[in-house]
């Protein structure tokens, strides 16, 4: 007889619970599964109403409602995890702010390069550099004249330094020191947005301008820094600084983009100072001049073509 009862009341519990369901009170249904359920029933529920803004990790909006199909059924667990990850706003700024600072169509450029030392010591470099998006790139030694000739290429993920007294090109990393305080990837890569996953941080005021911070994330340890902070100015998505990270968080460099005019058919920064952020008084200024758009063969940037560039 007890265990008919029990029975009973069992079915009318469940029919509670389910009547909640339908009549979509996640709370009273959650009740109910907490008191007379088993208890992984209940934390799955549990986490099932916590809004995704509320999850650590979450990019979303804080006023953002949680992803559902249009019914008590989430959503694609794959789509909320995309969702959280994939910052559009903070992606579309980051194209903007790349176009400013170089064409997106094949160019070339002349950057000469001022080295200065905690001693006050200095050294000047000057470079050819040809790129085509934002994988292919030859960068040419122009000066000194002892070093003229020597050529880093990049296709896709492959850097490589050809120099004329060795017969093969030598393998390099993007993160490897050119000069001073820059890196091969530095001249070698002229997008952020193909290297990096970035999201907003904040907006800072700076001299009464807005700037969205952005923090990029690198998507592999290929790229030249595994983290950087980039102050964006929102009225023109002019890039106005950045700082670079390691792979432990270590602060390494800051740059300051400046001196902005009118290059290749758009105002960009012609001038890039990156101090270091280890050594005080250590710095580079990268001066960028006569830039233009240039259509160049992608033959061009092979490792084959390499002793066949027109300096």
């Amino acid at each position: 007889m007890k265990s008919i009862k029990g029975q009973a009341i069992l079915q009318h519990i469940s029919a509670i619970h389910h009547l909640a369901a339908l009549l979509s009170f996640p709370l009273l249904s959650f009740l109910v599964g907490c008191f007379f359920m088993q208890p992984q029933w209940a934390i799955a529920q549990a986490a099932a109403m916590v809004p995704e803004t509320a999850k650590p990790g979450s990019s979303l909006p804080a006023t953002a409602p949680a992803t559902t199909t249009g019914t008590n059924t989430p959503a694609n667990p794959a789509a909320n995890q995309a969702i959280n990850t994939v910052d559009t706003v903070a992606q579309d700024l980051l194209r903007s702010a790349d176009q400013i600072r170089f064409p997106t169509e094949g160019f070339e450029v002349e950057i000469s390069i001022l080295s200065t030392k905690a001693d006050q010591s200095t050294e000047a470099r000057k470079y050819q550099v040809l790129s085509k998006g934002n994988d292919k790139t030859a960068v040419i030694v122009t000066e000194p004249a002892a070093e003229r000739g020597q050529t880093m290429l990049m296709s896709g993920r492959e850097l490589w330094v050809f120099l004329p007294s060795v017969s093969q090109p030598v393998r390099l990393s993007l993160a490897q020191r050119l000069t001073g305080q820059v890196a091969n990837g530095d001249l070698a890569r002229a997008n952020f947005a193909g290297d990096y996953n970035p999201r907003v941080l904040r907006v800072d005021t700076i001299n009464g301008e807005k700037l969205t911070v952005l923090e990029l994330i690198a998507i592999d340890r290929s790229v030249t820094y595994q983290r950087v902070v980039y102050w964006v100015k929102q009225k023109n998505a002019y890039p106005h600084k950045a700082e670079f990270y390691s792979l432990s968080n270590r602060l390494l460099k800051t740059a300051h983009y400046d001196n902005f005019k009118m290059m290749a058919g758009k105002i960009r920064p012609t001038r890039l100072i990156m101090e270091d952020s280890l050594r005080a008084g250590e710095k580079s200024v990268l001066e960028y001049d006569a830039m233009k758009v240039k259509n160049i063969p992608d033959k061009f940037f092979t490792k084959d073509y390499l002793k066949k560039i027109d300096q």
